[in-house]
């Protein structure tokens, strides 16, 4: 869906500045399991590379400590190259490979094409088991260290693991650090870039009966040193066509809560609002959507806004972000708002 056009309004030092937004739709122009950070030593690493070595080569850090080589190779399946966790299998010969690729090779050994059957590598899982090594994303600058169990379950939720793109205009699989995806929105999806914690759009649609599931705009917001997502979209809720406008924070969840924000829609002398803490980009877009974690419009209400004769959308939508600061002595939050 293609917005005819989208004024935007943002606030910087007092000022209000009024632009015109053209609603783009951009394939995404890295590839698939493609990861980047902003760091320039890591611009962009292979997952399955990255799987292969889990930091135990060329680890930097002063607590780190690389086991041999040697043993290294001993864990890596022949199959998906990827470090061996128990269950370890092996077949009559000695050789061995990971639980995963037993059955791609549908039980044959694929070094020597012999029977694997049910043999465990009791040995080979000891030593994995004692083996401490560091979060594959240490790189990124997570700083701890875990036997072979515990790492796992550790980087399924490492704080430091890449982002998802936030682009909800398509399926975009990159990946990366939060100021490497800032410049991928902007550089790649051609995403607007505001600074400011108040914003002021006024969305315009010539035929709003057009309403598919398709996102109409995303724009990013830095403020508070942090980086935000306003989305606004138009979609079927059940039968019945809403338009909805949400905002992300493009950091983890734990750091999403320090924030708030609100929103508000009207027209005619009437209003509607909704304040609420921003979502993750952890998140998905189409979670959140579906979660109705947002200001939800429906369509008669909306055309009821934009006045005339309900034959055209002309939303304006105002809001603004503001921090929660603890205070020490009442032992309550107070808002702190960006001027």
């Amino acid at each position: 869906m293609e917005l005819d056009s989208i004024e935007c309004v943002s606030s910087m030092d007092g000022l209000m500045e009024e632009d015109e937004i053209s609603h783009h739709h951009h394939p995404p122009l890295l590839h698939h399991h493609q990861f980047a950070s902003s760091k320039p030593h890591n611009n962009a690493i292979n997952n399955n590379n990255a799987a292969n070595t889990n930091g135990i080569n060329g680890i930097v850090g002063p607590t780190a400590i690389a086991p041999a080589t040697s043993v290294h190779e001993l864990l890596e399946c022949p199959v998906c190259t990827n470090s061996m966790y128990p269950p370890i299998h092996q077949c009559h010969n000695g050789h061995t490979l990971c639980s995963t690729c037993k059955t791609r090779v549908h039980n044959r050994c694929p070094t020597c094409r012999q029977e694997l059957g049910d043999i465990r590598c009791l040995a080979l899982e000891k030593v994995a088991e004692s083996l401490e090594l560091p979060c594959k994303y240490y790189h990124l600058g997570c700083p701890e260290i875990f036997p072979y169990y515990s790492k796992l379950k550790h980087e399924v939720m490492c704080t430091f693991r890449p982002y998802n793109c936030p682009y909800a205009g398509s399926d975009c699989s990159v990946v990366g650090d939060i100021p490497y995806l800032v410049a991928h929105l902007r550089d790649d999806h051609k995403v607007d870039m505001h600074t400011g914690c108040t914003f002021n759009h006024r969305y315009v649609k010539s035929n709003p009966r057009e309403v598919e599931n398709a996102t109409w705009m995303l724009t990013v917001f830095h403020c508070f040193g942090q980086y935000f997502c306003l989305h606004f979209e138009a979609y079927q809720l059940g039968t019945a066509p809403v338009y909805m406008a949400f905002l992300r924070f493009m950091g983890d969840e734990t750091e999403a809560r320090s924030y708030s924000y609100s929103l508000e829609v009207g027209g005619n002398g009437r209003k509607l609002s909704w304040e609420g803490t921003p979502r993750s980009i952890r998140d998905c877009h189409r979670k959140v959507r579906d979660s109705h974690d947002g200001l939800i419009i429906q369509r008669n209400m909306a055309l009821f806004f934009s006045g005339g004769d309900r034959k055209e959308l002309k939303l304006r939508v105002t809001g603004r972000i503001w921090k929660e600061q603890q205070n020490p002595d009442a032992g309550v939050c107070i808002p702190n708002l960006c001027s």
